[in-house]
């Protein structure tokens, strides 16, 4: 079968590898599509402590090809999303019958089960209530994403951030009630001008302006900038979610602010397989539902023989790039 493996940064190589085998336990699964993460942009450019050569790709649909002897799950010929760790721009993958979930009839390249995975996480973790305003600082494809979803749950009004006009038009498309250009506008006064004010003596002797500010903040740009500022768009006692990819550096944020509003500050990130799997349960659900639609957030396809220009768009981010997913031929 054909393996797409990195070689050395910012170059792939198509090679001729065995198909898998499976255990008892597996599925063989062949490959429709695998996207490209924005987390493994730093093998790609070489901002990396790993090693090489490197089998990136963990965003994959497929169809079942072949079950182990103690399957019951799934079938040949079952449509499936899956979560890998590696070496999904392959033609065939090996993994757990735990870890395959059903698609339905959704398009394939569209049924990207783990990303979905981490912004259900990350919406969950942040309990975001009926009626609570919402910001998302960062529109990109998981801003987006987390953008659905709180939408799902809710919200009284969502305000959005972004230095991008397309991603902020695409923000309004899908439902937020205020967007702000970060090149010209400032996040904290926007919130701080469309929020309430809590009733008097909720937080005893504090300033006013400490008591206005959003209930809920998701940070998914992984940028130092924002770090800075989302504490002060932040209500007394909200809470600051970490959803961006905070890599290659030290971050700094201000937090004797953030312990004097006694924010609740929440990683979204998840490395525990059971979570990551409670969420691809219920991802896969809405979008074999319908009730979350990703067809407009997948913007760049490619084949497997171009898997590196699926990587290079997403390291250039042209404008209308979003998301990029790599289409095995054949499927």
């Amino acid at each position: 079968m054909k393996q797409a493996v990195l070689r050395v940064p910012g170059t792939f190589e198509i090679v001729e590898v065995p198909v898998p085998q499976i255990g008892p336990d597996d599925v063989l699964v062949r490959v429709a599509a695998c996207g490209v993460c924005a987390s493994e942009l730093d093998m790609y450019t070489g901002h990396t402590d790993r090693g090489f050569p490197i089998l990136p790709g963990h965003e994959v649909s497929g169809v079942v090809e072949q079950v182990g002897r103690s399957v019951v799950r799934q079938r040949p010929g079952d449509r499936v999303g899956i979560w890998v760790t590696e070496a999904g721009f392959s033609e065939y993958v090996s993994v757990h019958t735990d870890f395959a979930l059903p698609a339905g009839d959704m398009p394939l390249e569209l049924a990207l089960a783990e990303p979905v995975a981490c912004a259900v996480n990350a919406v969950e973790i942040a309990d975001v209530g009926l009626g609570d305003d919402v910001a998302i600082v960062g529109a990109g494809f998981m801003g987006a994403l987390v953008l659905k979803l709180v939408l799902l749950k809710g919200p009284r009004r969502v305000f959005v951030s972004d230095t991008r006009t397309e991603a902020l038009e695409r923000a309004r498309g899908i439902g937020a009630t205020h967007t702000i250009d970060a090149r010209t506008e400032s996040l904290v006064d926007v919130v701080r001008a469309n929020t309430d004010r809590v009733p008097a003596g909720t937080f005893g002797d504090v300033d006013e302006l400490d008591q206005v500010g959003v209930d809920v903040i998701f940070e998914v740009t992984g940028m130092q900038a924002p770090l800075s500022e989302v504490g002060d768009a932040t209500r007394m006692a909200g809470t600051v979610v970490i959803v961006g990819y905070h890599q290659g550096g030290i971050r700094e944020i201000p937090l004797g602010s953030w312990n004097w509003k006694a924010l609740r500050i929440v990683n979204a990130h998840f490395r525990e397989v059971a979570t990551i799997m409670r969420g691809m349960r219920t991802g896969m659900r809405l979008l074999t539902s319908g009730r979350l639609e990703i067809g407009d957030l997948v913007t760049h396809r490619f084949g497997l023989d171009e898997v590196g220009d699926a990587f290079q768009i997403a390291v250039d981010k042209p404008v209308g790039f979003l998301k990029s997913t790599v289409v095995i031929e054949g499927q």
